[in-house]
Parts: structure tokens; sequence; C-alpha cells
């Protein structure tokens, strides 16, 4: 539903928007007049000290767009000149590389960015900074560092993923006439959250969601004691926490509510197995530890177990494709997710390396950070950008995978379910009073008050 998602362009989906604009190509020159005087009004907005602009402008649509936006600038009383030479000025205007830009700049483009990024004033880029792969959010050679930018129709790709995201600085969406198209990237609103079920005057402790978490070893308990509190308070009703059996004082102590099972190296199979036969959901991993023997039990418990299943932190190591009947969600950062393709340029090229686990393992693919990503087998990708510095902290994940939990044993299908439990994740952290030193129990409160806004 729209209001639940917003769309992310694409190069070739923008492309196509303009192609159905009327009298298109004859109309481009209109457009580009919408787009320069959106980024002269944004640039004034947002420096009204500022009397002079520099406008650094490429030689295709975005420096045309970069052009008009000089003009008008001109026409409204200010300083601004379309000039390499950019020191001195109050402003810089970006509009080398536009929409179509794929791959490294040459040389000479490449000498110019580093020009503008090495000056002191502020930058505005059009429509993406220059630089960055609009459909993919990938920088591979010299990018402006731009502190605004004026992007038209609807954001792109590349201004919600990172690396790119992390260059585009405040990003401002300027409507230029063109009709709204499907995209196949879409982003997650807060509203989102409203497809997740609460609980209902006919529902019981079971119907209402149970879910059941295995992992904390000892000296890691609280990880998985973190996870099925933070499914209780993202409004399941029954969880259970299976752990290794010298860990169960510690869990009993660590969470109150969820139910302990205590399991053995030589029982856990049929320990934890029989645990799940009233469970709706199973998250497996949170400090589950990587010793012997349980990369074989957590393959087994997901050959075994028919249940919508969470495979976080421990339980990603060195994990192999399993196939299954119930659906499966991966939640890796990059550096896990990394180990698990066996390649180093994730955090280059994260929606390429998300879709291709997601393809590999068969599985939705939550790959975690400010821009989460939820992949899915089926090429659809979902972004939820409303992570917040705060979250980069110890036990946050092992949160996220028990908000998921509780929301796959809800019945919320898994790719929903991974980008519902992101949003709730992320406006949790925004919750927070404190967002220095903000710790993962943090955010167990402010699960609950995200689901009843």
């Amino acid at each position: 539903m729209p209001e639940r998602y917003e769309p992310l362009y694409s190069s070739a989906e923008l492309r196509a928007a303009e192609e159905r604009y009327p009298r298109y190509p004859e109309s481009i020159p209109e457009l580009m007049e919408r787009a320069g005087a959106a980024v002269a009004r944004e640039a004034m907005l947002a420096y009204p000290a500022a009397r002079s602009f520099a406008c650094v402008c490429g030689g295709g649509s975005n420096g045309g767009d970069g052009r008009v936006a000089a003009r008008i600038l001109r026409e409204a009383g200010q300083v601004a000149d379309e000039t390499d030479d950019v020191d001195g000025y109050d402003v810089i205007v970006d509009a080398l590389f536009g929409t179509g830009f794929r791959g490294a700049p040459r040389a000479e483009a490449a000498e110019r960015i580093a020009r503008v990024n090495a000056a002191s004033a502020p930058v505005v880029s059009v429509d993406l900074p220059s630089g960055v792969d609009a459909s993919t959010g990938e920088i591979a050679g010299a990018a402006v560092e731009a502190e605004l930018t004026v992007t038209f129709h609807a954001p792109k790709v590349g201004l919600a993923i990172a690396p790119g995201r992390f260059h585009a600085g405040r990003v401002v969406v300027s409507d230029i006439g063109l009709e709204d198209l499907p995209t196949e990237i879409l982003r997650a609103t807060a509203s989102l959250l409203e497809v997740v079920p609460r609980r209902g005057v006919r529902d019981t402790k079971f119907s209402s969601g149970s879910l059941l978490v295995v992992g904390g070893q000892p000296g890691m308990t609280s990880a998985a004691a973190l996870s099925a509190m933070s499914a209780l308070r993202a409004d399941a009703g029954y969880v259970t926490l299976a752990v290794p059996r010298d860990a169960l004082a510690a869990a009993e102590k660590l969470a109150l509510e969820p139910v302990k099972v205590a399991w053995d190296d030589g029982d856990a199979v049929e320990t934890i197995a029989g645990a799940a036969e009233k469970a709706g959901a199973l998250a497996i991993g949170p400090g589950l530890g990587r010793g012997a023997g349980r990369g074989d039990l957590v393959r087994e418990l997901l050959r075994r177990i028919e249940l919508p299943a969470v495979v976080d932190a421990d339980a990603l190591f060195e994990l192999e494709p399993v196939e299954r009947s119930a659906s499966t969600v991966l939640t890796p950062h990059a550096g896990e997710l990394a180990r698990l393709l066996g390649r180093d340029d994730v955090s280059e090229r994260r929606l390429a390396a998300a879709r291709d686990a997601a393809e590999r393992f068969d599985a939705i693919v939550l790959l975690k950070g400010p821009d989460t990503i939820v992949a899915s087998p089926d090429g659809s990708v979902t972004v939820c950008d409303l992570g917040l510095p705060s979250l980069a902290t110890a036990g946050t994940g092992d949160v996220l995978t028990g908000i998921l939990g509780a929301f796959l044993a809800k019945g919320v299908d898994a790719s929903t379910a991974a980008a519902a439990a992101a949003v709730a994740h992320g406006l949790a952290a925004g919750r927070v009073e404190h967002q220095a030193g903000l710790v993962a129990s943090d955010l167990l409160p402010a699960i609950q008050a995200v689901l009843e806004a």
C-alpha cells in the first residue's frame, strides 16, 4: 500500500517517468526549468545569508539544471557564476553528474570533484551528489560530499543506500510534474507497523504470538535474554528461551517472563524441537556460540523445525543453505554477510550483496545498518533508513531479532515482518531520551511506545 511504502527510483525508472511526460523529449527544457528553479529556491532557503553561488556544471542534463539554477539565482539578485574556481563563494552548487552516471569519474571530473570537496563552502547537489550511482548507492571513485541534495520527483535508490546516502546530506524532494510509476525498490515508512496484529479480545497467549529463542551460552546469555524480552515487548504472548544447561541460572535472573528450557549438547535437537511444538516462530543465534557442534545444531534445527525462522549472530557463522518449507530470515551485519558470501566489498556494494545472499540462501536477507536492506529471493527490496547512530552498540541486533521473531510468530509474512521490525527498531531508538550512551535494554520500553503510537 502506498502509505506503507515510498518509491525509490533507479536511473531507468526515473527515465521512464520522464519519457511519459507530455511532449517528451521536446518538453525537456520545461522539466529542466522546473528542476533548476527548485535548486535555486532550496539553496536560498537553506542558506539565507549566502550572496554568492559557484555553480559547477557538467555537460549533460544535470549541468543544464545547474545552469538554470544559476540564472534564477542571478534573477533573484544573487551572484551566481558557472565556474570550477569555487574558492571564495558562499555556496557551491554541484551539477556535474546526474542519475545517468555510472562507474568512476574520469580524471578531469575527479579533479573538479576534489576542488568542490576541498572548498570551505557548503555544497548543494542537483538530484544526487556527483559520483554516486543513482540506482545502487555505489561509489567507484571520487564523489561530492553534499550538505544538501535537491532531488526531483522522488528519492533515488542511491540517496537511501550507503555509501551514497552518506554523501547526500539532507535530502529535499521537489515535484517537477512527473507521473508516479511503480519501482522495484521501496522505502518502508512508519505506517508499515499497522500490518502487525495486536492482541485481540479473543487471543490467548499462544495465538497472540509464541516464539522460541535459542542461544545464550555462558558469558553471552544476555544476548538471548534481550531477544526474548524484546519479543515480549513487541507484543508476543508467549516466549520460550532455550539455553545451554549451564546458562539456565543466568537466564532465570536476566529474563523473568520467558519460559526457560535447558539443553545439553547430547539432547539439544530433541529438547529444542520439543519446545518448538508450542511455538509459531523460531529465533536462533543470539549468544549461541561457535564451539564444536554449533553449526551442525543450527542446520539440524532449521531442517527439523518447520517454523518461520530468524537466523542471527552466531547461527550465521559458516552457515550453508538449508532447504526448508517454512520461511527463513537471515539478519547479518556487513561483516557477517562478507563471511557468508566470501567477498570483501559488502559495505561498498550493499544492495548487490544483499540480493546475492537472498538468492544463494533462498531466504529473506535483512542486511543491518543505517540503511537496513531487506532483500527477497525474487529480487524485490525494501529499504528502512530510520536507523540512528545510537544503535551502533552491542545487543541492539539481539533486540531486532526478538522484534522480528515476534512479528513472524504473529503470522506476518517474512519480508514484511523483516521490514516492519527494522522500522520498529529504528523508531524505538528515536524514542530513547538519551542517544549518547544508549544501551540495548533502553529499547525495550520504547518498542511498546512505538507499537502504541
